[in-house]
């Protein structure tokens, strides 16, 4: 009874930890400036916060295989977010690239 006790408070902190990372990585999509910025700040947050999550669930796991598949979900969700990430970055720069490459429009004259 006592080490459920333990392990019900120990899933609840870390779960109510990653809820609250989370809830920073939302504030910082919605309030920085910029894209770049808001990706790192988005991608940072969420992997912390899912990481504390699959934390707090590794003591209710019924058993050792239910723990690894949340322990890869995680993995996966890590080397997805960083590819992303880059993805979705370097898309930012070559817009900006090609956004001041772009003439102005030439002014007719009467």
């Amino acid at each position: 009874m006592a080490m459920s006790l333990i392990a019900d408070a120990f899933t609840l902190v870390f779960v109510a930890a990653g809820i609250a990372f989370f809830a920073a990585g939302t504030l910082g999509l919605v309030r920085l400036p910029q894209t770049l910025s808001r990706i790192h700040a988005l991608t940072k947050a969420d992997n912390v916060g899912l990481a504390l999550v699959v934390l707090g669930l590794l003591p209710q796991a019924g058993n050792i295989f239910d723990a690894a598949k949340m322990v890869a979900i995680w993995l996966l969700a890590q080397l997805a977010s960083g590819a992303v990430a880059q993805v979705m970055a370097e898309a930012v720069i070559a817009e900006a690239r090609d956004g001041a490459d772009a003439s102005p429009p030439e002014e007719s004259r009467p």
